[in-house]
């Protein structure tokens, strides 16, 4: 009995130890199975290559067991390789485009520039010329210019500028600079080839240049004269009935007088020279009347209505577009000196006996 016992025990031992083992060989020919049905996935980012195994077949879902997350613009390409796939991830590339001058900000995921140009519907013709090659692949941070670079025969007028001349003029106050003869600017016809970049231009080479209008010097007369000395307007004349006593003591008679709106002028106002409309010099006396209204030749002595200036002895020589009726024009050699005057009313004596007529002597 007692050996029947250690019998059985021993072959309760026998009958466990091998459904151990069957069960440890079940589960190894499972793991082998299943390893047997991983697939082996070669992932590159970039400059990182990875190598990794997975039951998954979604590309995306192996990216995220791998916790590699993908941006907005971010793709990836699969492929087969020996042993396995390949899955490759593009990161999207910020790229500058500028295109005959204009710029644009585009994403780009490692296509090259003429796959990206073709993309972009940007035409590229003979014209053009690119930064990079066609085949170059793109780049994150990448300037890409695309310039339109057109050459042209053309031809133009040029302004020649004319000198300037100066001389001493004694006839002329110290100080008082007068044209004498106006400057012309002259003209010159050119050819050139001209070459532009996106419409604007770059270079130009000129081919020829004739001139069909020689410029005119223009000559300023620098007076060097002595400046007539301003009127002293407290050295005020005795006006009497039909005469006036200038402080010189000098007795002057005049047959009547008249209030007239006054003005000043100086040669080198707009129109306006050295010369009178009756061919005389301009000077301290020169008036610019209305000769309908005041004849040439006409002496007067004139002087503010109120007593504060005095322009003194004066001559009808000269006329004026603004000139009309009961209006005169003073020359004065400054135009300081016209500013200072500006519009006065004046009380205008005229000198001398008035012209007798035949109903006089009848």
């Amino acid at each position: 009995m007692v050996r029947d016992t250690r019998r059985r025990r021993r072959r309760g031992r026998l009958w466990i130890g091998a459904g151990a083992l069957g069960l440890t060989l079940s589960l190894i020919l499972t793991f082998l199975a299943q390893t047997a049905s991983a697939r082996t996935y070669v992932i590159t980012d970039g400059d990182r290559v990875v190598t990794y195994c997975s039951f998954a077949t979604d590309p995306g879902e192996i990216l995220g067991q791998m916790g590699l997350s993908l941006g907005e613009r971010d793709t990836y390409t699969t492929e087969a390789v020996e042993g396995g796939s390949a899955i490759t991830i593009r990161r999207a590339q910020s790229v500058a485009v500028h295109y005959h001058g204009e710029t644009t900000e585009v994403s780009s995921s490692g296509e090259t520039v003429g796959e990206l140009l073709s993309r972009l519907n940007l035409g590229v013709t003979g014209e053009d010329v690119v930064s990079h090659g066609m085949d170059v692949a793109t780049y994150d941070g990448m300037e890409l210019f695309i310039d339109r670079k057109t050459v042209r025969q053309e031809t133009y007028c040029r302004a020649i500028p004319h000198q300037v001349q100066r001389c001493r003029d004694a006839t002329l106050p110290e100080g008082v600079e007068d044209v004498l003869i106006p400057g012309v600017d002259g003209e010159m016809q050119c050819a050139a080839t001209v070459t532009y970049l996106n419409g604007v231009e770059i270079q130009r080479k000129v081919l020829s240049e004739t001139v069909t209008k020689a410029p005119v010097t223009e000559v300023i007369g620098v007076g060097t004269g002595k400046a007539p000395p301003d009127p002293d307007p407290e050295a005020l004349p005795v006006i009497g009935d039909g005469y006036i006593t200038l402080p010189t003591g000098e007795v002057l008679t005049y047959y009547k007088s008249d209030t007239i709106r006054a003005t000043a002028y100086t040669h080198t106002d707009a129109g306006c020279d050295k010369f009178t409309a009756t061919d005389t010099v301009v000077h301290w006396g020169t008036v610019a009347v209305d000769p309908r209204y005041i004849p040439y030749g006409t002496r007067m002595f004139i002087m503010a209505s109120d007593g504060s200036y005095v322009y003194g002895l004066a001559v009808a020589e000269d006329c004026g577009g603004d000139i009309k009726g009961d209006r005169m024009d003073l020359y004065m050699p400054t135009t300081r000196q016209c500013m200072e005057f500006g519009r006065r009313r004046c009380t205008v004596y005229f000198l001398g006996e008035p012209e007798r007529t035949d109903t006089d002597d009848s």
